[in-house]
């Protein structure tokens, strides 16, 4: 997971122009994928009964064996600094605030003194920045970044119409405008949690205080990763999307979801003493996988393959109350042959040119949890062979949405003629089922489970604990 320098390329690759996350979504289930973020639909909030999580929030795969990485120091209030990137190319950057303000530059001076509501908005030549306001009045030029601040920490800055706590900054590079929000860790779960696991019910508090520290966990990794960066071109340390963990502000916060933050201020995942990486995804379909059936990294100690099944029952599971705990995707041969055309080049290494018609589809080799682990397309110009996660980015939905999951059987049906007419896929699960299964935690805590065994038993080994 610390991979930094193909983390940097996949940002700014998915992370094109701002990033809005509207206040009636939620994106339940973060975790490490390859390449491509798992984009998952938003989750319009429901009663707690009918809540569910929407998003398999994918996080990028690590490039080795998923580190413990040391702790980063941290400060006497234990609430380090997190810089998250609201937008990676956007031409230009609305700023203002809630009460009075101050814009500075990469130097610390004062560049503008704006009243709450004043809005300025930065704008890029090259690699200098100024600031316009709605009246044409233009300041200097700065080199570098400039950075919004409210006078007063009860105000927030706003950006693109959103509210956000700490500061926000905006960084000239090559393509556009960088634009980061700078805040405290516990600030920044504030505006995850909710969007992550949703609001979720009394009986539910727990799983989301296992989210908490998950999300928690998951962030002093980040923060250490850009530790071992070089600050001069480490802008940021997260993006605010499924890339690494989807925020949404000031503006995303719940009562719910701020008291399992302030219930866990400070925990974090611990194994062999050191903060880990605490991937996570919707629903594991009954039983979670570990990473290296899903990416190309070696096995980890405290991320396992871990049964979801309820005790003493033969055909119930923890996340079976998930709404994609079961599911069929069918694809006509037209519709193969689209997404193949357009997919299937970047997740096999000897197809060259077009693929032509498909004329079937199998599967090669399974994982111990039983997931896919290498999926045979046969086409006109020949086999081949795509791997692990790679599979959902191929059979895509004609909208482009990346397959459920990896866990599945595959049907097919033939024409008159032989040819292929149809394949139907029947699977389990939402994500790619590694770590913590988000419906599972609520469906253990529906049980009576509390926030520290339902971590356990998704992360084997570990231990709660302050994270310095």
């Amino acid at each position: 997971m610390s991979d930094s320098a193909r983390r940097r390329v996949t940002l700014h690759v998915a992370q094109a122009g701002v990033v809005l996350v509207a206040l009636a979504v939620s994106s339940l289930g973060a975790c490490v994928t390859r390449r491509i973020p798992d984009p998952g639909p938003p989750m319009i909030i429901l009663p707690p009964s009918r809540n569910r999580p929407a998003a398999d929030t994918a996080k990028r795969a690590p490039a080795v064996e998923l580190p413990t990485n040391p702790t980063p120091d941290a400060p006497k209030d234990g609430n380090l600094d997190v810089r998250v990137a609201l937008a990676t190319a956007a031409q230009e950057a609305p700023l203002s605030a809630t009460g009075p303000w101050r814009l500075y530059d990469a130097n610390n001076g004062l560049i503008v003194r704006g009243r709450a509501e004043d809005t300025w908005t930065i704008q890029r030549r090259g690699l200098e920045l100024r600031a316009v306001a709605r009246t044409g009045q233009a300041a200097r030029m700065s080199e570098g970044h400039v950075t919004i601040r409210p006078d007063a920490p009860e105000h927030f800055v706003t950006f693109a119409g959103r509210r956000y706590r700490g500061a926000v900054r905006v960084v000239a590079s090559d393509s556009g405008l960088v634009v980061v929000n700078v805040l405290g860790v516990e600030d920044y779960l504030r505006g995850v949690v909710p969007l992550e696991i949703g609001v979720r019910g009394p009986n539910e508090q727990a799983a989301v205080e296992a989210q908490a520290i998950a999300a928690r966990s998951y962030t002093w990794v980040r923060l250490n990763t850009a530790q071992a960066a070089d600050p001069r071109t480490s802008t940021f340390d997260m993006a605010a999307t499924v890339a690494d963990q989807v925020y949404g502000g000031a503006d995303a916060e719940r009562e719910p979801t701020d008291r399992a933050v302030r219930t866990t201020a400070g925990m974090v995942l611990k194994f062999g003493g050191r903060v880990v990486d605490a991937p996570y995804s919707s629903t594991c379909g009954g039983e979670s996988a570990a990473p290296e059936e899903v990416w190309r990294v070696g096995p980890s100690g405290y991320l396992r393959r871990v049964s979801d099944r309820i005790p003493g029952s033969a055909d119930r599971y923890y996340c079976d109350i998930a709404p994609r705990f079961s599911w069929t995707k069918e694809f006509l041969t037209a519709e193969l042959d689209a997404v193949a055309r357009s997919y299937l080049r970047q997740y096999t290494e000897d197809l060259s040119g077009a693929p032509g018609h498909i004329r079937g589809l199998s599967i090669d080799a399974r994982t111990p949890s039983g997931r896919v682990a290498r999926a045979v397309f046969m086409t006109e110009q020949g086999a081949y062979a795509v791997r692990g996660n790679d599979i959902r980015y191929v059979l895509r939905s004609s909208g482009a949405e990346i397959l459920n999951s990896t866990y599945f059987s595959v049907n097919t049906e033939s024409a008159r003629d032989g040819s292929l007419a149809r394949v139907v896929l029947r699977g389990n699960g939402y994500g790619h089922g590694v770590g913590m299964c988000q419906w599972g935690a609520i469906g253990r805590a529906r049980a009576g489970q509390t926030a520290r065994s339902i971590l356990a038993a998704y992360y084997p080994g570990t231990t709660v604990g302050p994270a310095s």
